[in-house]
C-alpha cells in the first residue's frame, strides 16, 4: 500500500470515529423527543454544474434511531460540509409542529472552490404520539 493511500485511510477512519461519538453524544430519538413516534425528512441534493441535481433521499428516524441530523454533503471532496437540520427539528418539536419544508446550502469546501458548491431542499415530516402533552385548552 503507498503511503498517500494509508495517510487517506487514516484520514477517514478518523472522520468515521468522530462521526460515531457525535452520535453517541446526541442520545437516541425518545430520550430527546419523548413525544415523536417517527420523523421522514425527504431531501433533494444539487450541485452547481450542468446536472443540478445529484440525488434524492429519504430518511426514516424512529424512537429508537439516534437524535442526529447532521447529513453530509455529498459532493466528491467537500470538507467539513454538511447540512445541520438539528434547529429545525428542534423548532418543530417546540412548536408541534408536523410539517416544514426549506433549502440549506453547504458551507464545506473543496478542492476547487465554488462558492455555494451544493445545497438541499428538505421536507420534514413529523408524528408525534398520540399521548403527546398538549397545551391546556384555557376556557
Amino acid at each position: 500500500m503507498q503511503r498517500g493511500q494509508m495517510v487517506n485511510r487514516h484520514r477517514y477512519a478518523a472522520k468515521m470515529d468522530l462521526k460515531r461519538q457525535n452520535r453517541l453524544a446526541v442520545g437516541i430519538v425518545s430520550d430527546r423527543f419523548p413525544d415523536v413516534s417517527s420523523i421522514i425528512i425527504n431531501m433533494i441534493y444539487y450541485q452547481k454544474g450542468p446536472n443540478p441535481v445529484l440525488m434524492e433521499r429519504t430518511v426514516n428516524i424512529f424512537p429508537g434511531s439516534d437524535a442526529y441530523f447532521m447529513m453530509d454533503c455529498m459532493t466528491k471532496g467537500c470538507n467539513s460540509g454538511g447540512y445541520d437540520l438539528t434547529p429545525v427539528v428542534n423548532d418543530m418539536v417546540k412548536n408541534h409542529k408536523a410539517a416544514k419544508k426549506g433549502s440549506l446550502i453547504c458551507e464545506g469546501t473543496i478542492d476547487v472552490p465554488v462558492a455555494g458548491h451544493a445545497s438541499i431542499e428538505y421536507e420534514i415530516l413529523m408524528r408525534f404520539s398520540k399521548t403527546a402533552r398538549k397545551a391546556p385548552v384555557l376556557k
